[in-house]
C-alpha cells in the first residue's frame, strides 16, 4: 500500500506538472516558438546525461548502436516528438491552449486508431463506440472553431505515432529521451548559433532571468519525466492510463480561466463529444482489468488446490 500511494505522489506530480506547462512556456517570450524548442531539446540532453551519469546508466548505448533498425526508430521517434513539441509551444505561446489541451484528449482515440491501422489489433465494440464518437466530436469541433481543428490534430497525431514508435523501441523513460535528444542536438545547436550570429537570439540580450529560463527548459523536460518513471513502476497501467488525463483538464482549466479563452456553444458540444468518448474507454479499461484480475484470481485459486496435498481418506 506504500508503495503504491507513493506511485499516486509520483503520478499526480508528473501529469500534473505537464498540466501546468501552459503557464511556463508563456514566460520565455520574446524567444520565438523554433529558439524555445531548441533549448529545450539542447538543455533536455545535458540535464539527461547529468542524471544517467549519476545513475551510472550507459550500458543500453553501447548495444543501441549496434542495432541500425533500433537507431532508426529513435530517429523516427526525435522527428515526431520534435513536431509535438514545437507545435505544443507555439500553439500556448500564440493563444491556443484550449485546443491544445484538445490534442492530448483525442490522443487516446488517435493511439487506438493507430493501433488498428498499423498493428491490426482488434477493438472491443465499446472501443468502436468511442472511436466514431471521437470522429463526431472533430467535425462538430470543425464547426464550432470555422476551421479544422488542425493544432489539436497534429498534437494527438504527432504523440500517437511517437507512442506507437517508442512501443517498437522498447527502451526506459530517461534512456529514450537521451538517444532522442542526442539526434535533435546538433541541429538544434546549429539552428540556435546561426541565430545568435543574425543577431536574432533572445538567450544573450534579454539578461540572466531569460537565458535561465530557457536553459530550465532542460529541467521543466526531464523531472516529470523522472516522476512519471517512478509512478510507472509502482502503479498498475490501469491507474497510470486513468491519470493521463489529468494534464488535459489542466490545461483546459487553465485555457478557460487564466488566459479566458473564448468557448462557443459549439466547441463546448465537441469537446462534451470527446468526453463521452474517454468515459467510455475508462469505463471499459477498468471493467477488462477488473474481468483480468478475477481471472488471474481463480487461476491462481486452481493451481493451488492442485498442488496442495491430498489428504487420506479415512476408511
Amino acid at each position: 500500500m506504500g508503495e503504491q500511494r507513493t506511485g499516486l505522489v509520483y503520478g499526480f506530480a508528473a501529469y500534473g506538472l505537464w498540466g501546468v506547462f501552459p503557464l511556463f512556456w508563456p514566460l520565455l517570450e520574446p524567444a520565438g516558438a523554433m529558439e524555445i524548442l531548441a533549448h529545450r531539446m539542447v538543455w533536455s540532453l545535458v540535464v539527461v546525461a547529468v542524471i544517467l551519469l549519476v545513475l551510472r546508466r550507459w550500458a543500453w548505448l553501447a548495444e543501441l548502436v549496434r542495432q541500425p533498425r533500433r537507431l532508426g526508430l529513435v530517429a523516427v521517434a526525435a522527428v515526431t516528438v520534435s513536431v509535438n513539441w514545437g507545435m505544443y509551444i507555439w500553439g500556448v505561446n500564440s493563444g491556443h491552449v484550449v485546443e491544445t489541451a484538445l490534442g492530448y484528449f483525442i490522443n487516446p482515440l488517435v493511439t487506438i486508431a493507430l493501433g488498428v491501422l498499423v498493428l491490426h489489433e482488434r477493438l472491443r465494440p465499446v472501443q468502436w463506440v468511442a472511436v466514431g464518437i471521437g470522429a463526431a466530436s472533430v467535425a462538430v469541433l470543425t464547426i464550432g472553431y470555422g476551421r479544422l481543428p488542425w493544432i489539436a490534430l497534429t498534437l494527438a497525431f504527432s504523440f500517437g505515432i511517437y507512442g506507437l514508435v517508442k512501443k517498437k523501441i522498447a527502451m526506459g523513460g530517461l534512456e529514450s529521451l537521451a538517444a532522442e535528444t542526442s539526434v535533435q542536438f546538433l541541429p538544434a545547436l546549429a539552428f540556435l548559433l546561426v541565430l545568435g550570429a543574425r543577431g536574432d537570439a533572445t538567450f544573450t540580450h534579454h539578461g540572466p532571468g531569460h537565458a535561465a529560463l530557457l536553459a530550465a527548459c532542460g529541467l521543466v523536460t526531464a523531472v516529470p519525466l523522472v516522476c512519471f518513471g517512478m509512478a510507472a513502476t509502482r502503479l498498475p497501467l490501469t491507474s497510470i492510463g486513468l491519470m493521463q488525463y489529468v494534464a488535459p483538464v489542466l490545461q483546459f482549466l487553465i485555457g478557460i480561466f487564466y488566459f479566458h479563452e473564448h468557448m462557443a456553444l459549439e466547441r463546448w458540444a465537441g469537446f462534451l463529444l470527446v468526453w463521452s468518448a474517454l468515459v467510455l474507454l475508462a469505463w471499459d479499461a477498468l471493467r477488462t482489468a477488473g474481468r483480468g484480475r478475477a481471472a488471474l484470481a481463480a487461476a491462481s485459486a486452481d493451481r493451488l488446490a492442485a498442488e496442495a496435498p491430498q489428504q487420506p481418506v479415512r476408511p
